[in-house]
């Protein structure tokens, strides 16, 4: 694989730790600012909704910059950010910095996986996209883990200090190793607009798989602190190892899930989703086993990992010829949408519902409903190809 594409591991890692290491922190952030968990996961999902408003409103301004400088400027944007979550006195300036921070993300995963894409054959295409995800999973199991030891040593500031650095780091190797573009790298996508992208019935349907997919992860994931330490058991300390567990996880997960879609992308989806809610639902009935819990932590990375690389190709697939740019910036919208709703349905849970000791429950069912939009999208997409090879001979 080109070093360009290590380059683009490298965003995504300072990107990843900026977006996972606040579920280890949350206890910390919440008494440190006097808010309740809840709110306190709520910062998760302002992160979010950051990204789903920033895919949009950094398309329509930044359609025909060149894709290395809009990477750049990306980096820039996601820097400043986590300086200003560092001094933010209290929790709603937290708030809008973490939403500023968001700003950077989908563009940044959707520019660089049309970027990814066309660095590789063809036929390596998903596993290109796994590679660059492969620093959300890093960040999963080096960046978390140490994140929140340094939060919980040092304070939670201390943290977003050291992602800080990160993003300088990372703006230094991306501006060394990526490819300047070709004139005519963007025009196509440029030219046919978010309407052409989005008035595609498959992208839409490829969009709600992947927003409901991702509802089930977060409403889990958000709370796994608070679950470990008040359902299982676990000491706050122990909360660190278990989350280099789940990065394990997430990375056998996400190479393993690009490599099948590079083979077969369908059952692949279809796999991932049915894996993903079984491996919910069977740490439900675990939670107050600790050696059990573990092992389906690890288990639930690897599920929901291996859904991203699919769900992106599918995306890509759908958009084709339409602008694939903005249909891949729009899944990874679509992903951080899953990740606020997923985060507000746990919190509703935990207060509202019966409980901290549900949520998992709760979560496992949601990807159930994914599959079936996936399996109806699938289907429709067969009738489609089969209407076009009816009607060929006669045209």
């Amino acid at each position: 694989m080109p070093l360009a594409l290590y380059a683009l591991t490298a965003g995504a890692f300072g990107i990843g730790v900026t977006e996972f290491v606040i579920m280890g922190l949350l206890i910390d952030v919440s008494k440190d600012l006097g808010v309740s968990i809840s709110a306190a996961g709520l910062l998760i999902s302002g992160y979010a909704l950051g990204v789903v408003i920033g895919a949009p409103v950094l398309a329509a301004i930044s359609g025909k910059m060149p894709r290395k400088t809009l990477l750049l400027a990306l980096m820039v944007v996601f820097t400043i950010g986590n300086l200003a979550c560092a001094l933010a006195p209290d929790y709603w300036t937290l708030m809008a910095a973490r939403v500023l921070t968001a700003f950077a993300h989908a563009s940044f995963f959707g520019v660089g996986s049309v970027v990814a894409t066309g660095l590789v054959a063809p036929n390596k295409k998903a596993s290109a996209i796994a590679i660059m995800f492969t620093g959300l999973t890093v960040a999963n199991i080096l960046g978390v883990p140490f994140g929140t030891w340094l939060g919980q040593a040092y304070g939670w500031r201390a943290t977003f200090w050291a992602v800080t650095l990160i993003g300088i780091l990372a703006l230094a190797v991306i501006a060394l190793l990526v490819p300047k573009d070709k004139p005519s790298d963007t025009a196509e996508e440029t030219s046919q607009g978010v309407a052409a992208v989005l008035g595609r019935r498959g992208v839409i349907l490829g969009l709600l798989t992947t927003v409901l997919s991702w509802v089930g992860v977060f409403a889990a994931f958000t709370y796994i602190a608070p679950i470990l330490t008040e359902i299982t058991g676990f000491s706050e300390s122990a909360v660190s190892p278990i989350l280099l567990v789940f990065g394990g996880g997430l990375v056998i997960g996400n190479l393993f899930g690009g490599w099948l879609a590079d083979r077969h992308l369908g059952p692949t989806i279809i796999g991932s989703l049915v894996a993903l809610a079984a491996v919910l639902m069977a740490m439900t009935a675990a939670l107050h086993q600790p050696v059990l819990v573990v092992i389906a932590i690890g288990l639930f990375g690897a599920a929901a990992f291996a859904t991203v690389a699919p769900l992106q190709m599918w995306v890509l697939k759908q958009a084709e010829g339409a602008g694939q740019g903005l249909a891949s910036s729009f899944n990874i919208a679509a992903f951080n949408l899953g990740n606020a709703i997923g985060a507000w349905l746990g919190g509703a849970v935990i207060d509202h519902g019966p409980g901290l000791g549900s949520v998992t429950l709760v979560a496992g069912l949601v990807p159930i409903v994914a599959l079936a939009v996936a399996l109806a999208a699938m289907r429709l997409d067969r009738r489609t190809d089969g209407n076009a090879t009816r009607l060929s001979p006669a045209e």
